[in-house]
């Protein structure tokens, strides 16, 4: 009975240890569809959420966001073991994944919700994000369009959003396909 309990109080004290290493990210390219994607196929994402931030609308639909001007982006709340992942590895895959030339969306997607950024939620995210735009050892750095913006509030987005690429395949790789993202990354990064 002493070992089961003795036992039970390690692995309790173990859990509450990797549950204090947990952070989140937050980025914005263009479809959250494909940007969900990308991200939870990343060793150390736990989980991603979709959603809108970086507008003045509180609670916004995705309608709202699309068709009128509530100044969100179509984002990411990226859940991550930081045990696992760093931050300034997130950004990795950040910028693999958008085309930060782009001022007028992402790939197929244009319009201000389509734009690219990060949201920093402190001093060391935002040189982070400065830091990796070095990283990237692009000569043409300063032609990037994608922004970076304090975080304020992050809204997820409606069920049907959430792990759509999962639940929908085909609709999916169609539109994934269809709007040119793998072509255009493979072209700035390859």
């Amino acid at each position: 009975m002493i070992r089961f309990i003795i036992f039970f109080l390690i692995l309790f004290s173990l859990n509450n240890l990797t549950m204090a290493d947990e952070k989140k990210a937050y980025f914005a390219g263009g479809c959250f569809w494909c940007v969900e994607e990308a991200f939870e196929k990343t060793d150390g994402v736990k989980e991603v959420k979709s959603g809108y931030t970086g507008g003045h609308v509180k609670n916004p639909t995705y309608e709202q966001v699309t068709y009128e001007e509530t100044g969100h982006y179509e984002a990411v709340e990226v859940i991550y073991d930081s045990n696992k992942i760093s931050y300034d590895q997130l950004l990795d895959v950040f910028w693999k994944n958008i085309d930060p030339y782009d001022a007028k969306g992402q790939f197929c997607d244009k319009g201000s919700s389509y734009l690219s950024a990060v949201f920093y939620q402190n001093e060391d995210e935002k040189k982070a994000y400065e830091e990796s735009k070095k990283r990237l050892n692009k000569k043409d750095v300063a032609e990037f369009a994608t922004h970076i913006k304090k975080l304020d509030v992050f809204y997820p987005a409606e069920d049907y959003h959430q792990d759509f690429y999962k639940r929908n395949p085909l609709r999916y790789k169609y539109y994934k396909t269809t709007c040119g993202r793998v072509q255009r990354l493979k072209k700035i990064w390859n």
